[in-house]
């Protein structure tokens, strides 16, 4: 159901996303081309989001995820929304931070338990969703001039260097995706790539540049590289210091979170040092997509084989860095996917609409549309 928050008509969203992205993105009016995507957001709000700025996954039993937050965190910022904003803050430091996100990290599972009980699922931190919230919140602090957003989201950094990040042999100061289950032998360890884009990386050390951020920002372009030989990212990596890079317990499948590497690569602004080579480390994709109609499911990230084709929200994520590669013809295919795949009526991508393929969506519509863009030293630049 379309709640009250959507603020025209669906003719006017049907036009808006049509003259704004796959009519012709090249040469979309700067009028129209906002307003897409906010009407796109707009729809998600009030399909994803409760009242209380609570975002829920339908199509896993109504559960929320600290990513969740993050992303809503920051579409609201693109939007100029500081009600939503302060409404998803709230939730997240009242839900999963136990009141304080300047004293803890967010539990990165809330849901149904088995005994009919709301809560937290899993106490574990996720580094990807707690770095999106540190950078939109310092972003919003900028942006909106309020000190305490930029304060929370410098305490947030902190914290995650404190007790997400570990100082590798031959790596330098890395990242791991949480506290604790990433360290699963003595000399190993893993690492998820997509937890890893250039530009927020940069954005933290534009803020805090005492922190480990500007090493990681160095490093990246050349982790990329060394984890995708044949030119696609895995969702999970190992490192063993001193020997290097290697398949994960989890398997060298890059899929549901590799999709995002792309979409990180693609939206990176091109005058960021280490842009350019961090979207030839991934050329597999570009390869594959001037023989192929839609991305793949997945990848044997190992030898390059693919498999199946991927859901609508692959095919938005992959649409930045089709149009940074120059790649008219695949990213017109893309185009021509969102455009099957959109329900005129709840305004979403497809049938059910997934959280997943929304998220994905609004990133990659949002910069090619130009709602939001990121400067070269990381910070955003909002339309508004």
């Amino acid at each position: 159901m379309i709640a009250s928050r959507i603020r025209a008509p669906l003719f006017v969203l049907l036009a808006g996303l049509c003259v704004a992205v796959w009519a012709n993105i090249e040469t979309a009016s700067v009028a129209a081309v906002p307003l897409g995507w906010g009407l796109l957001w707009n729809h998600y709000a009030a399909h994803f989001i409760d009242p209380q700025g609570r975002v829920i996954d339908y199509e896993d039993a109504g559960v929320t995820t600290s990513e969740g937050e993050a992303y809503a965190l920051f579409f609201a910022l693109v939007d100029n929304d500081p009600v939503l904003f302060g409404k998803i803050l709230s939730w997240t430091q009242s839900n999963l931070a136990q009141g304080s996100l300047a004293s803890h990290l967010p539990s990165w599972r809330w849901g149904l338990d088995k005994k009919g009980r709301w809560g937290v699922l899993d106490a574990n931190s996720a580094s990807d969703a707690d770095t999106w919230m540190a950078y939109t919140l310092i972003q919003a602090g900028r942006l909106w001039h309020d000190p305490r957003y930029a304060a929370l989201g410098k305490l947030m950094s902190l914290r995650i260097a404190q007790d997400e990040v570990v100082d590798l042999q031959g790596l330098g100061p890395t990242l791991l995706p949480g506290p604790t289950g990433f360290h699963p032998k003595p000399q190993e360890y893993v690492v998820n790539p997509s937890y890893l884009p250039l530009f927020l990386l940069d954005g933290l050390a534009t803020a805090v540049p005492s922190g480990p951020w500007a090493h990681m920002v160095v490093k990246l372009p050349n982790l990329l590289q060394s984890v995708a030989p044949e030119g696609f990212a895995p969702d999970w990596v190992a490192y063993v210091p001193g020997k290097g890079f290697g398949v994960a317990p989890q398997g060298p499948e890059g899929s549901y979170n590799a999709i995002r590497v792309y979409l990180w690569a693609g939206i990176t602004n091109p005058k960021t040092p280490g842009s350019a080579q961090v979207l030839a480390a991934v050329w597999g994709m570009g390869k594959f997509l001037q023989t192929h109609i839609l991305p793949p499911v997945s990848v044997n990230t190992s030898n390059g084989m693919a498999k199946g084709n991927g859901p609508v929200g692959f095919s938005a994520a992959v649409m930045p860095y089709l149009k940074r590669m120059g790649m008219q013809e695949p990213l017109g295919n893309q185009n021509l996917r969102l455009t099957a795949d959109f329900d005129p009526h709840v305004g979403l991508y497809g049938n059910p609409p997934r959280y997943y393929d929304q998220n994905l969506a609004l990133f990659a519509l949002g910069w090619l549309q130009g709602a939001f863009h990121f400067a070269p030293n990381g910070n955003l630049e909002a339309v508004w």
